[in-house]
């Protein structure tokens, strides 16, 4: 069985990414800090072992959303691309949105749920975590 593969990037075209295999997990966080650096009530997420992404054209831009996190942005059309952060270490979130195709990666919990909006309820089944799930 070939092993999956995928592709994204931001919308200008210069920052490219390809992710091998599957992600560890794949959610919709709430949390503020997402709220704020997206202007979106929530973000999905997919989360990857750093050697499962590889950057094949511009590096995203870092920028320390916190003492412990960083996120990373094309520098010239502003989409957000990645969240790693050192409670994760060896781990990097890729948004979902910045997939060629999103539709193949389906989150399967909420967390930060204790931070939604009151107004933004999915229609889903999923479970929710009042902030980070437990890691296993």
């Amino acid at each position: 069985m070939a092993e999956q593969k995928a592709e994204g990037g931001c919308q200008c075209g210069a920052v490219r990414y390809s992710l091998s295999g599957e992600p560890v997990m794949a959610a919709i966080c709430h949390c503020t800090m997402c709220r704020r650096a997206h202007a979106a009530p929530a973000v999905a997420w997919a989360m990857y072992q750093q050697d499962q992404v590889r950057f094949t054209q511009a590096q995203p831009k870092l920028y320390a959303s916190s003492a412990d996190a960083q996120r990373g942005f094309c520098e010239h059309c502003g989409t957000q691309i990645l969240f790693s952060a050192s409670f994760l270490p060896g781990l990097i979130d890729i948004t979902i949105g910045s997939l060629d195709e999103p539709q193949r990666i389906t989150p399967t919990l909420h967390y930060w749920h204790s931070e939604h909006l009151p107004w933004v309820e999915f229609a889903d089944s999923l479970p929710r975590y009042p902030e980070l799930p437990p890691f296993e």
